[in-house]
C-alpha cells in the first residue's frame, strides 16, 4: 500500500514560520480510520506543532500484516486501530511499545487502556462506542431485553439476530459477560443465545438494525454508531428503519452498558517516539476529542468530555452508565471465549 501524504498538512507546514527545524519533523501514521473530520484534527495538530503527518490508511488486518512484514524497518510512529480486541492482538504479537505519558493518566480511564506495567501503557482508547440491543417493540417488551443476560431467556426463542459471534465487536462484549459471570455461566449464556437465534448468524451491525425493522428478528445487537449513521441518513428507506425500531442500553441497573474503543499506540519500532507520544497527549485533548469520536459517531473517552452528537442524543446515549470492566481483562478471555463458541455452535 502506498504511503500517502495530508495535502492539506504539508501545505499549512510549508506556509508555517516556525523554525526550519520544527519543519524537519514528521509522524507517520498507520491508520484504521477513515473520516474526513480526522483531517481537521491531523491538520490542526501540524499547525500548531510544525509535525508533518504521513499517512497510510489501511483496515485493521492489513495495518497489522504490514507491521509484521515490515518489523525493525517500518517507518509507523503511531497506529490507530478500531476495537479493544483488535488493539489487544497486535499487542500480543508485540507490536507495540509501552510509554509513560502523565497527561494520558489524568484523561483517559484506566480501564479503556492496556493494563499498566512498570513501563508504561501499551495503548490506549480515544473514544468509545456502546453495544446495545435494538428490537421490534411490536414483539418485544423493552423489559424483556433490560440486560445482556436476557438475550438467553427461553422468552426470546426464534427472535435472535446476530453478526458472526467471532467478530471481534461480539467478541469484546461475550468476553466481558464471561468475565462477570464466569465461565460456567457464562458459556451456558452462550448456548442460550444460539437456542434463541431467529436464522444463523450472518452481515455486519447495519444488517441486524435492518432485520429487526423487516419483521425478520425481534431483537438484534449492534455498536451504537451504525444506529447513528441510520438516524443521520437522508435516505427515506433509512429513516423508516429507525422508526421501526427501538433501543435499549442494557444493564443500567447492574453493571452498566458494554463500551468498546478505538484506540492508539507507538509503534515497537517509532522512529520519531517522542512525537507520537505528542501526539498521543494531542488526541487526549478536548479538541481532539471532539473530532475523533464524531468522526465515527462515537463518544468521547477522555474525562468530563462531551460530544454534541445529536444521533447519540436521539437514542438516548446523552448520559448512561457505561461498564467499568477493564478491556484489558477482557481481552484475555477472547481466546477461551472463542473455544466457548465454537463448543455450543455459536457461528
Amino acid at each position: 500500500m502506498k504511503l500517502r501524504f495530508s495535502a492539506v498538512a504539508v501545505a499549512l507546514a510549508a506556509a508555517s514560520t516556525l523554525p526550519a527545524l520544527a519543519q524537519d519533523k514528521v509522524l507517520n501514521i498507520y491508520s484504521a480510520r477513515h473520516y474526513q473530520t480526522d483531517e481537521v484534527m491531523y491538520d490542526t495538530f501540524t499547525k500548531t506543532t510544525g509535525i508533518r503527518i504521513n499517512r497510510v490508511d489501511a483496515d485493521d488486518a492489513g495495518i497489522v500484516a504490514r507491521l509484521r512484514a515490515e518489523g525493525a524497518a517500518s517507518p509507523a510512529d503511531v497506529v490507530l486501530l478500531v476495537d479493544a480486541a483488535r488493539m489487544a492482538a497486535a499487542d500480543a504479537q508485540g507490536l507495540f511499545q509501552p510509554i509513560k505519558s502523565a497527561k494520558l493518566d489524568a484523561a483517559i480511564p484506566a480501564n479503556l487502556r492496556a493494563a499498566a506495567t512498570a513501563d508504561g501503557v501499551t495503548w490506549t482508547g480515544f473514544s468509545t462506542r456502546a453495544r446495545v440491543v435494538v428490537y421490534d417493540p411490536l414483539r418485544v417488551k423493552a423489559a424483556d431485553v433490560a440486560n445482556y443476560e436476557q438475550l438467553a431467556d427461553p422468552k426470546l426463542k426464534g427472535l435472535l439476530c446476530t453478526r458472526s459471534g467471532s467478530h471481534p465487536y461480539n467478541l469484546s462484549l461475550f468476553s466481558t459477560v464471561v468475565e462477570r459471570l464466569g465461565d460456567q455461566k457464562g458459556e451456558a449464556w452462550l448456548k442460550g443465545m444460539v437456542d434463541n437465534m431467529a436464522r444463523a448468524p450472518k452481515g455486519g451491525d447495519t444488517d441486524q438494525i435492518r432485520a429487526v425493522a423487516s419483521g425478520e428478528c425481534g431483537v438484534a445487537i449492534t455498536n451504537t454508531y451504525y444506529l447513528a449513521r441510520l438516524i443521520k441518513s437522508n435516505k427515506p428507506e433509512d429513516r423508516a428503519v429507525t422508526e421501526r425500531v427501538r433501543v435499549v442500553f442494557p444493564n443500567q441497573g447492574t453493571s452498566g452498558t458494554h463500551v468498546n474503543i478505538a484506540g492508539a499506540a507507538v509503534a515497537k519500532h517509532a522512529k520519531n517516539r517522542d512525537a507520537a507520544v505528542q501526539f498521543m497527549e494531542f488526541l487526549a485533548s478536548p479538541f481532539a476529542q471532539e473530532y475523533f469520536a464524531n468522526g465515527n459517531n462515537e463518544f468521547a473517552a477522555a474525562k468530563g468530555v462531551k460530544v454534541d452528537n445529536s444521533a447519540l442524543k436521539t437514542m438516548g446515549g446523552d448520559n448512561f452508565k457505561a461498564e467499568t470492566v477493564p478491556l484489558a481483562s477482557v481481552a484475555k478471555n477472547m481466546t477461551k471465549v472463542q473455544q466457548m463458541l465454537d463448543r455450543v455452535g455459536f457461528k
